[in-house]
């Protein structure tokens, strides 16, 4: 008889919840088990939200987002870590001296600073602590456009300007960089991976889809990279990979009506329909 235990790849998720189901931590747990991974969460914020928009936000206690992270890590472990918006100076530090106390190489970070309506989602302050001491320290970064000019400092006009802009984003080539396009207006979305290990610029194509059912993809697809990542595949095929399951998520989930407002991709198309 056998008894060697088989052993999951595990991602950890640092973020905050969506009661609706569609966005944060409940798609970045879907998304983990969609591509193969064992979830699991560190919740930094309780948010009242739906497919319509945010109501309010209820930030966990630093002291406590950093517990749930060492209980997670001091047990479980994880093969990678995907990070979303942490709404504070503070907590930005407190994440970032907590990940450096444990080997974990994979740290895909969604610089998430711009709600869907464009407003901004965090002070001044605290967008600067994330440039300059968060960024530098994870493996990959996942902006859209309006978060790559807040970080940048300017404007990104079209489509021609994404590679420079994405070599720009990357620390002077030490953090790869997914640059998603979705903010153009382009037939084809065209997203750019700018791969810091091997200094290569590589297009993700994928055909863009009239649905309103996009509640969530900034986190489905950084979630799909770490998990990808988690599972030991190269950057730029884990950025392949994980641009492949959100344009098909999208793709099954504009079938669908739910809510009343933005509806969320189907995470599990895979798997039922």
């Amino acid at each position: 008889m056998n008894d060697v235990k088989k052993h999951y790849k595990r991602a950890l998720t640092i973020a905050g919840s969506d009661p609706s189901g569609g966005a944060g931590i409940q798609a970045d747990l879907k998304t983990f088990a969609a591509c193969g991974c064992y979830g699991a969460s560190a919740i930094v914020a309780v948010v009242d939200e739906n497919t319509v928009g945010v109501t309010g936000v209820h930030p966990v206690p630093v002291d406590f987002v950093v517990g749930q992270i060492r209980s997670v890590l001091d047990d479980i472990g994880a093969d990678a870590v995907k990070i979303g918006m942490l709404h504070s100076s503070e907590l930005i530090r407190a994440v970032r001296d907590t990940l450096s106390g444990y080997d974990i190489r994979n740290v895909v970070l969604d610089p998430v600073m711009v709600a869907t309506s464009g407003d901004p989602l965090l002070e001044q302050q605290a967008i600067d602590t994330l440039r300059d001491e968060l960024v530098p320290h994870v493996r990959v970064i996942t902006p859209n456009i309006p978060e790559a000019e807040i970080l940048l400092g300017r404007r990104i006009a079209d489509q021609r300007e994404l590679p420079e802009a994405a070599r720009a984003l990357s620390c002077g080539g030490r953090v790869s960089v997914l640059l998603k396009a979705g903010h153009l207006h382009d037939e084809e979305l065209v997203d750019i991976f700018y791969d810091a290990e091997s200094y290569c610029i590589v297009p993700l194509r994928s055909r863009r889809l009239a649905t309103p059912n996009t509640h969530g993809t900034g986190c489905t697809l950084s979630s799909a990279l770490a998990a990808h990542l988690a599972q030991g595949l190269p950057l730029v095929e884990a950025a392949t990979r994980a641009k492949e399951y959100v344009a098909a998520a999208i793709a099954a989930g504009a079938a669908y009506e739910i809510g009343h407002g933005h509806g969320p991709v189907h995470h599990f198309f895979g798997f039922w329909e």
